[in-house]
């Protein structure tokens, strides 16, 4: 007997072009859709539509309702406006509003209803801003940021993401140049790598499953049991709701 996989929606991102094929494309990172796979979800790539940077709600969460979870995936840098700020850093780059405007009412929708939600990199800063909180728009470059880096991070004692990587520490693969500054509401801080930079949020209030990290688990997932736990829980979770 077939078992029957959750459906998880993942946001496409928008690629200006993509090998063997002849327009611009949206895609996922496929070791992000196998990490998916290998936790037993049915990954389901959504076009991401909010035509002049403006989301429909309603629209969004008729077409959030079919599914069993959500992950929000790393990608570009969020407009600065969003979180409120006046000017934007020489540094923020894929910058798109449509993307921006269509993953942040995925997040409002799925926090609202209680959606099994993961939440990555660029989707721990969407949380973050839709739940009222802030960015600083560049950790102050070279040696500063962290791109193509592997480092530590420590995780709180008692957090979700203890439990699930079942470690009080993670080797954490990370590829940012941004990072928390004012706690969207509602979130507590339960990882932080050694420069006190903040590495994964939670939600005090319950509501549903839900973990954010601002590094890439499906990197090492392959290799790395602890990474691939982060994807078995959200489909664990995810399959709960069917």
């Amino acid at each position: 007997m077939t078992t029957h996989r959750p459906l998880i929606a993942i946001p496409a991102r928008f690629s200006a072009t993509t090998s063997a094929l002849r327009y611009a494309a949206e895609v996922n990172a496929r070791a992000l859709i196998e990490a998916v796979w290998r936790a037993g979800g049915e990954p389901a790539t959504v076009h991401p539509h909010a035509p002049g940077g403006t989301a429909d709600p309603a629209e969004v969460a008729a077409r959030l309702a079919r599914f069993d979870g959500l992950l929000l995936p790393g990608g570009g840098d969020l407009a600065p406006h969003r979180y409120g700020a006046a000017d934007a850093h020489e540094t923020v780059y894929d910058v798109d509003d449509e993307q921006d405007a269509f993953d942040l009412e995925l997040a409002r929708q799925a926090l609202a209803t209680g959606l099994p939600t993961l939440a990555i990199c660029r989707g721990l800063q969407v949380v973050n801003t839709a739940l009222g909180g802030t960015l600083h728009q560049d950790m102050g470059g070279p040696g500063r940021e962290h791109r193509h880096l592997r480092h530590p991070v420590s995780l709180a004692p008692g957090s979700a993401v203890t439990r699930i990587t079942g470690a009080d520490k993670a080797e954490a693969s990370c590829y940012h140049h941004q990072h928390v500054d004012r706690l969207g509401s509602g979130l507590t801080v339960t990882a932080r790598a050694a420069d006190g930079t903040i590495e994964a949020l939670e939600l005090t209030d319950g509501r549903g499953w839900f973990l954010a990290v601002q590094w890439h688990p499906e990197d090492t997932a392959h290799e790395d049991p602890a990474q691939q736990r982060v994807f078995d829980a959200l489909v664990r979770a995810a399959h709960t709701t069917d």
